[in-house]
């Protein structure tokens, strides 16, 4: 988990935020990380997640009352979470029906559909290690890039 935070937080403007005690944020979010893109590249300085952008990725340490199905609660466990987009989605999860009816969404180190925002083209992998690694980086910095372009053209 650390290697992915450290890497995203090398990509140029990269914001990550890991809320913990004494912030703005929800005891539930405690210990996991939002990554945005940020002109700025600095973390905020307060702790704060951006208000007007959504992450393009996620690492979550724990289930959420509407998203168990990665069983994250036994200790160890952990997702990683990257916006890849619709189209993108079906060529790297092989997604021929509903969410969730055709995967172990609590598989560890495999691709597969975000348990909730699948179907709005987010992908997630349980643990990711010696199978997955290197795609969950890859796409997390096209995500990052993605990002970029879209704040580019809000600028604009």
């Amino acid at each position: 988990m650390e290697q992915i935070i450290t890497t995203v937080r090398g990509f140029d403007g990269a914001l990550v935020v890991v809320p913990g005690p004494g912030g703005d944020s929800p005891e539930i979010a405690w210990g996991d990380a939002f990554f945005y893109y940020a002109p700025d590249g600095h973390d905020a300085p307060d702790g704060r997640m951006p208000r007007n952008t959504q992450p393009y990725g996620t690492i979550v340490t724990k289930d959420y009352p509407d998203d168990t199905a990665s069983r994250l609660d036994p200790p160890g466990r952990w997702r990683v979470n990257v916006q890849v987009g619709r189209a993108e989605l079906p060529g790297l999860v092989g997604l021929p029906g509903p969410v969730g009816t055709e995967h172990d969404l609590a598989a560890a180190d495999v691709l597969l559909p975000h348990p909730v925002y699948g179907d709005l083209g987010w992908i997630c992998v349980v643990n990711p290690g010696e199978r997955t690694t290197e795609t969950v980086v890859r796409l997390l910095k096209e995500a990052h890039e993605a990002a970029r372009a879209r704040a580019e053209r809000r600028r604009a």
